[in-house]
């Protein structure tokens, strides 16, 4: 019982000093956006002297907050749907077809995973421009379908193990044809799998720079992070205080929407990559 409690002991701090880890950078932020620029380049660490609300404002003005959460937002939704759709019905179609093609188109999925995007990025960009979708916020959001399905449908793959085919055969006899057996039947037991595949997407889509970068050529266009980016002046003059509210903003939706299916995500993880 004494190892015991010491082992449960020492684990309880490793998790402590990870949440701190993790979590220290989340409040300077937060702590440093109410701050005056004179304030935050004198002591980060200190508590401000009065709250700057008027630092927002600002931020919303200069990076015109509402049209980039409004291209970001567009962005992660395309890229979101296209993603579940054709990820739910590929990984259910390859998992109930045994097969050498099967497995061959599987493991194509996978081997893509492995490929890092830098050593693509240079080529990606010139088929965008050769397609002309580059500076769209649409072709953006089709882009990211094409680099998330791989990881998405190596979940659902996985999942749709767990599912008995006893319901597929009931289905059938039923009269169900192949669509409506999938989105009526089967879609609706993949919630745990699509809340994880939905919250892990946003997260990079949402947060995502590089990829924008490359691809947004219109300052009407841009995402938040490029927005943001924006406030970074040359010679180190830096708008850190609209830079930090900017950012704070920015993170907010996607807190919320990680709070509202984080319930979901360890099972689907689990459920998906485990019986896969």
């Amino acid at each position: 019982m004494r190892g015991r409690n010491w082992r449960s002991g020492f684990i309880l701090l490793v998790l402590l000093a990870g949440s701190v880890i993790t979590l220290f950078p989340i409040y300077m932020g937060v702590l440093n956006s109410f701050k005056t620029d004179g304030e935050l380049l004198n002591d980060v660490l200190a508590a401000p002297a009065s709250f700057q609300f008027s630092n927002y404002a600002a931020a919303i003005d200069k990076i015109n907050f509402w049209r980039s959460l409004g291209n970001t937002a567009v962005i992660a939704a395309v890229g979101l749907l296209g993603i579940i759709l054709f990820s739910s019905m590929a990984g259910y179609k390859l998992s109930r077809t045994p097969g050498r093609l099967s497995r061959f188109l599987f493991s194509l999925f996978i081997l893509s995973m492995l490929i890092p995007f830098h050593s693509t990025m240079i080529t990606l960009t010139k088929i965008t421009r050769e397609l002309h979708v580059q500076g769209s916020i649409l072709g953006l959001g089709l882009i990211y379908i094409g680099l998330g399905v791989s990881f998405a449908i190596f979940l659902y793959h996985g999942f749709v193990k767990s599912i008995p085919r006893d319901l597929d055969e009931a289905a059938v006899m039923d009269g169900c044809g192949d669509f409506r057996l999938f989105f009526v039947v089967i879609f609706p037991l993949l919630l745990p799998i699509t809340a994880t595949n939905a919250i892990l997407n946003l997260l990079w889509m949402w947060n995502d720079f590089l990829l924008p970068l490359l691809m947004l050529t219109d300052s009407d266009s841009y995402t938040l992070l490029l927005s943001t980016n924006m406030l970074f002046g040359q010679y180190g003059n830096n708008d850190w205080s609209g830079i930090l509210a900017s950012l704070v903003m920015a993170m907010l939706p996607v807190i919320i929407f990680y709070l509202l299916l984080q319930k979901y995500i360890l099972n689907g993880i689990a459920d998906g990559a485990v019986k896969g």
